[in-house]
């Protein structure tokens, strides 16, 4: 859509010098890390809540739609303006208002990123667990709005168990107070959890208060190499055994790790292995150690080699894990990054069957992801310039998400649905969900002003 001059008129009267339509500024907010992209009409950076009530308020008064973008991390077009209109960045929006170590909790506008607010409150004695691999660049709404997992989910959950509360601007223009600033509470329909997760279909979230938690005194690493991906995910089962919960279980293929060796110049994990799982244990310094040798002894029957890293040791490690996503373009320089989580039980024979539709398809793949809890980021590489290869990578995925579904999984684990996995949700979903999804979407955005077109 053409945006009518009245109205920019009117954005650049809320949000003065900071209202944009220049081509170069619509093309840089008009994709995230998909590489899929569509030119908004628009893009405006409030300051405030109150401006951006304002710009929702003139939004709906023209059915103008409205994208909130926090740092265009996201992995399945959330952010993408597929039907023009406004992108509201949240860059802008980025104090950290409050931490109290006392409360547990701290509150910050979502533009904050989310490594900052990690480091800020550990300098406190306090800790934020959410760790997304892009926790350094990606912001705390766009999280939320997300529902970001990332690598320490195993023991200590998601991004919607650290959200207390929530301020958000509706379609309407009202802003809501949702949650609150304690632990605990049970009055009411808890109606923060709608907006968690609903990748801004449903306002615009402007304010979060989150739960902290006492800083863990110390953590260890193992890294332990395998022959195979099977091996690899047949050992978490005797890891988690142990009665140990690990604060991190992470699984990379040959290929993974390969693509790493390419991407750092430098093997940081080694040579040959078919296949390893990055263990992380945090606690108290004696906890620690023994939880290592245990974890080491459960690896004992699979592994081919293990090695126990501490300090700048265990940082050269988690560097490179975080790599992982760059570091696959070395191989081909497209990829559909799948975040499917199955039983974990199931692990092994998900590895096994991603490996049968690689082959039948001629297709080169990459597994990585959070073996602990069953999230495995399956990568189908492929050359976009290669009409048949991407045809190929497309069958697939479609054949990936019906393995999925037949072990009992999910298709998305934390990259939500955006567009990307738009086509293939009614896989997963019955229509007496899908249909109450939708209810739920015309009720509260009835204009369909709010991300139109995503996740559901």
């Amino acid at each position: 859509m053409i945006l009518a001059r009245d109205v920019i008129s009117a954005l650049d009267r809320i949000c003065t010098n900071r209202c944009f339509t220049d081509p170069e500024s619509l093309a840089l907010y008009g994709y995230d890390a998909t590489r899929i992209s569509h030119t908004p009409d628009a893009v405006v950076f409030p300051q405030n809540t109150a401006e951006i009530a304002d710009i929702v308020k003139l939004a709906g008064t023209r059915a103008i739609p409205l994208i909130a973008r926090g740092a265009g991390t996201g992995l399945s077009g959330g952010s993408v303006p597929i039907s023009g209109g406004i992108v509201v960045s949240m860059e802008k929006m980025d104090r950290i208002v409050s931490i109290s170590r006392t409360d547990l909790i701290a509150e910050v506008e979502p533009g904050v990123i989310t490594g900052e607010l990690k480091r800020r409150v550990s300098e406190v004695g306090l800790f934020y667990p959410p760790d997304p691999a892009s926790s350094e660049f990606s912001s705390i709404g766009g999280n939320i709005s997300e529902n970001a997992g990332g690598l320490r989910a195993i023991k200590y959950g998601s991004t919607s168990n650290y959200v207390l509360g929530l301020e958000v601007v509706l379609p309407t223009g009202a802003v809501l107070w949702i949650g609150r600033h304690t632990h605990k509470g049970v009055v009411g329909f808890s109606l923060k959890d709608l907006f968690i997760g609903a990748e801004g279909t449903l306002g615009i979230i402007t304010r979060a208060v989150l739960r902290l938690i006492p800083r863990p005194r110390t953590s260890s690493v193992l890294f332990a190499t395998f022959r195979d991906a099977v091996a690899s995910a047949s050992a978490v089962e005797d890891i988690l055994g142990t009665g140990i919960l690990p604060s991190a279980l992470e699984f990379m293929d040959h290929a993974s790790m390969s693509a790493v060796a390419a991407y750092m110049g430098t093997g940081v994990f080694g040579d040959g292995a078919g296949a390893a799982l990055l263990i992380e244990v945090d606690g108290i310094e004696e906890e620690t150690a023994r939880a290592i040798d245990t974890m080491r002894a459960a690896c004992g029957k699979e592994a081919v080699s293990t090695e126990v890293a501490h300090g700048q040791d265990a940082e050269r490690l988690w560097t490179a894990r975080r790599a992982l996503s760059p570091a696959l373009t070395k191989i081909k320089p497209f990829r559909l990054n799948e975040d499917v989580v199955v039983p974990l039980s199931k692990l092994p024979d998900l590895v096994a069957g991603v490996h049968r539709i690689a082959m039948s398809l001629n297709l080169s793949y990459a597994n990585f992801g959070h073996a602990g809890d069953g999230n495995i980021h399956v990568n189908v590489l492929y050359d976009e310039k290669d009409a048949d290869e991407h045809k190929r990578a497309l069958m697939a995925v479609d054949l990936l998400f019906d393995l999925v579904i037949g072990l009992g999984g999910t298709l998305s684990g934390e990259h939500g649905v955006g567009i990307t996995k738009l086509m293939y949700i009614t896989k997963e979903l019955s229509p007496a969900a899908h249909g109450l999804m939708k209810e739920i979407k015309r009720l509260v955005d009835p204009n369909n002003i709010m991300n139109p077109g995503k996740a559901i």
